[in-house]
């Protein structure tokens, strides 16, 4: 890992599925990496804290504490991944913040990377965030993601940018099944033998896409000043 990646995941709107994806993600960085650290910032249950008590913190952007509170962790680099599930709700004071703080360029000369994970939606309030993100985020940070459980069929025009992660939808049982407080994700795939069953491949699929995006991301970023590993080199020096 060339540098500390900072997962946000996000949406001006409510209802599109930002916890869930949240959960996937942080099973998934806590499996490969063997640690991880989530941040809860919702006012409704159920939240990412029910789900993994273990590896996730609660964090309010509506005071100044709670700002420090969040921020301080985020910009070390110390690689432990981190995911952000950002409610609807503190969406735009969160943004506004990062870009008060000049939050992007400061993890920039830290060697940690954010991503920012947005989930589409076909909403006025959704185009308005979306829009606000990419005047305000690199291009290279800002993946959209394509909850079809929530979004049916295809993406709005001026969402489907350079970096789409499509998020299949899964039949309503088994999004019961898998919303329950004491569902793992991981411990599913270690506990069923039968690989062909579709929720397996559903695990599999969205793990394995994580994979590939925190890959390409960390390469780009690696070597995005003239093809050199001059930011390799400064992270390295930096542990």
């Amino acid at each position: 890992m060339l540098a500390t990646p900072i997962y946000i995941i996000c949406s001006p709107s409510p209802q599109v599925g930002k916890t869930l994806i949240a959960r996937v993600l942080s099973e998934f960085l806590l499996l490969k990496d063997g640690t991880a650290l989530s941040f809860d910032v919702n006012l409704k249950e159920p939240s990412l804290l029910d789900y993994l008590p273990k590896i996730t913190e609660t964090a309010d952007v509506t005071d100044t504490y709670g700002k420090m509170q969040l921020m301080d962790p985020l910009i070390v680099h110390d690689r432990v991944p981190k995911v952000i599930d950002l409610g609807f709700h503190a969406f735009d004071e969160f943004f506004k913040m990062c870009a008060e703080i000049g939050f992007m360029k400061e993890t920039a000369r830290r060697c940690v990377a954010p991503i920012i994970l947005f989930i589409a939606g076909a909403d006025r309030i959704s185009f308005r965030g979306y829009d606000t993100l990419r005047r305000q985020i690199p291009s290279a940070s800002l993946v959209t993601v394509h909850n079809e459980f929530v979004l049916r069929g295809g993406l709005p025009e001026v969402m489907d940018g350079e970096r789409v992660l499509q998020i299949s939808a899964l039949p309503l049982f088994l999004k019961r099944y898998i919303d329950r407080l004491g569902f793992s994700f991981t411990g599913y795939l270690r506990d069923e033998k039968d690989w062909s069953t579709e929720l397996h491949q559903w695990i599999r699929r969205n793990y394995t896409m994580f994979r590939d995006l925190e890959s390409s991301l960390m390469l780009r970023r690696s070597y995005r000043s003239r093809g050199t590993n001059i930011e390799s080199l400064r992270c390295t020096k930096a542990t």
